[in-house]
């Protein structure tokens, strides 16, 4: 046994309690993490679990309490997003025993381990498919979809004259989802990683596409079926807290809630990401607020993410045009909204990246030099702002993206409200100005956010007065406010001037009423 591994389980006594203390019902605030991009233990160029495990207290002091790794298990691409074995970790990134070595050193951290999950293909190199591919006789032949004519999405097979299904390249075949078995298989695939390596869940990667029907391609019944019974299925052998299933539905919301109530347990909120992104961008607030009541009217808010920038996407801060003052207004308007926010690995220090996909998921920038990211050449080169946007410049900066992504992250994990509480949106009368507040119980935040290049006026007193505890009749509220982003958390009786491109954080620190005297 892998020595970190008999550790950890001598710590915690037994597998079943591998977290240092009780879990959240449901994750805080989780960050997304490219095991080959993030930290190499052993100079080959290539991030490993060795090294992300020397790293989870910079996981922890960021404020994160769950990760989300992209693929793990072997596959012939960098990405992994083509698996060719299910229960084996890919090489690049160590053994099955240093994964387990993670996830236990994880739990000891008080974080809790998703992995991502490729249920709708394989790698056209995975045994199954090859075995489909030369043998029409081959029990896996029915695993796959197959054709004698051509169409789209259709890829020739080099074997004989027919053609198989890939939506997404010929090096990923689509699984075919009308045969039972392959259900089955990944329920035993799903149970493995629960019970073997001891994840507490699973991020499942383009699920919408899952089950084809003739040309329709995404958002069919039987796709729905499908996630009815995994996630009811994973739910049965690790009921939550013990497990948490976010999948991937890039749609609009209409066509996202279609997958409530009870197929996974979450999705990512993607119209929330693009919303967020379009009004920092734009500086007006926009649909934003709208959009994000539209999930909380839905669902509970455990059970939708969202999120700035993943890594399909542009990063946050060369969508922005490298505005260093519009990523921090992102990244307070993300934890503070409800939901279970997600964090791309470098969103916290102003990494930079465009496409091709390479480009979007570069090393992370520990220092000025690749030497903090491997001793040896990295796979990919790092960005070129890499001397100024790293962790090493960052950290001991009061002022930095880092340690505002620190602050909110853990004002979000500590405050109930911003945690858990109801959204209230303020009327600001400005379109540059956003004003929501975070209620629950007789706790309150109020949040604004000046969008805009010039000063504004905050929102008037009045229009706060419906978000606040209804005080008794004949009574008068005066409320003080205490500001959770300035040193010390100074209180004050009255709201600022709003600056320019600037986000204000303040809790109700206190309540004062009087008697309404009659004249």
């Amino acid at each position: 046994m892998h020595p970190l591994v008999l550790l950890a389980l001598l710590q915690v006594g037994t597998v079943g309690a591998q977290h240092a203390a009780p879990l959240r019902q449901h994750p805080t605030t989780c960050y997304e993490v490219f095991v080959r991009s993030f930290y190499d233990s052993n100079g080959d160029g290539i991030g490993d679990l060795r090294g992300l495990t020397q790293k989870l207290d910079y996981i922890s002091g960021l404020g994160a309490d769950c990760v989300w790794l992209m693929p793990v298990a072997e596959s012939p691409s960098y990405h992994g997003y083509d698996v060719t074995d299910y229960n084996r970790i890919e090489p690049d990134y160590g053994t099955n025993d240093d994964f387990k070595a993670f996830v236990a050193a994880a739990h000891q951290h008080g974080i809790r381990v998703l992995v991502d999950l490729v249920l709708n293909h394989t790698s056209s190199q995975h045994p199954w498919f090859q075995e489909a591919l030369q043998d029409t006789a081959s029990p896996h032949r029915s695993w796959y979809r197959w054709s004698k004519t051509p169409g789209n999405n259709w890829h020739k097979s080099p074997v004989r004259d027919e053609y198989y299904f890939g939506l997404f390249w010929s090096g990923m075949p689509d699984l075919n989802y009308e045969n039972p078995a392959v259900l089955e298989e990944m329920k035993r695939v799903a149970r493995f990683w629960l019970d073997s390596m001891q994840v507490d869940g699973f991020r499942l990667d383009a699920v919408r596409h899952l089950v084809e029907v003739g040309n329709e391609f995404s958002n069919t019944p039987a796709t729905h079926q499908v996630l009815r019974d995994f996630g009811q299925y994973v739910r049965s052998i690790a009921p939550p807290p013990r497990s948490y299933t976010i999948g991937e539905v890039w749609d609009n919301t209409d066509v996202i809630l279609t997958y409530y109530p009870d197929q996974l347990d979450a999705y990512f909120a993607f119209p929330i990401s693009e919303a967020l992104m379009e009004a920092v961008r734009t500086r007006k607030v926009g649909g934003l607020l709208p959009t994000v009541e539209q999930f909380a009217r839905a669902e509970p808010a455990w059970r939708w993410a969202p999120f700035q920038r993943n890594h399909d996407q542009t990063r946050t801060m060369t969508a922005l045009g490298n505005d260093t003052a519009g990523a921090k207004l992102a990244a307070t308007i993300l934890l503070t909204l409800p939901g279970v926010p997600f964090v791309y690995y470098g969103e916290e220090i102003g990494m930079t990246g465009d496409k091709p996909d390479e480009r979007l998921r570069t090393p992370m920038q520990w220092s000025a030099s690749s030497r903090g990211f491997t001793s040896g050449k990295p796979w990919e080169s790092l960005q070129s702002d890499t001397l100024t946007a790293n962790v090493a410049a960052e950290d001991g900066r009061p002022g930095s993206l880092l340690n505002l992504y620190r602050k909110l992250t853990h004002l979000r994990a500590t405050n109930g409200a911003l945690r858990e509480g109801r959204l209230e949106p303020i009327e600001s009368g400005n379109e540059s100005v956003l004003a929501y507040m975070r209620v629950q119980d007789s706790s309150a935040v109020l949040v604004l956010v000046n969008l805009g290049g010039t000063a504004a006026s905050a929102p008037a007193p009045s229009s706060l007065v419906g978000s606040l505890p209804a005080p008794a009749v004949g009574v008068q509220l005066q409320v003080g406010w205490r500001d959770l982003l300035a040193r010390g958390n100074p209180r004050r009786r009255s709201l600022p001037v709003l600056a320019p491109r600037r986000a204000y954080v303040y809790e109700l620190s206190e309540v004062v009423t009087t008697k309404r005297t009659n004249r």
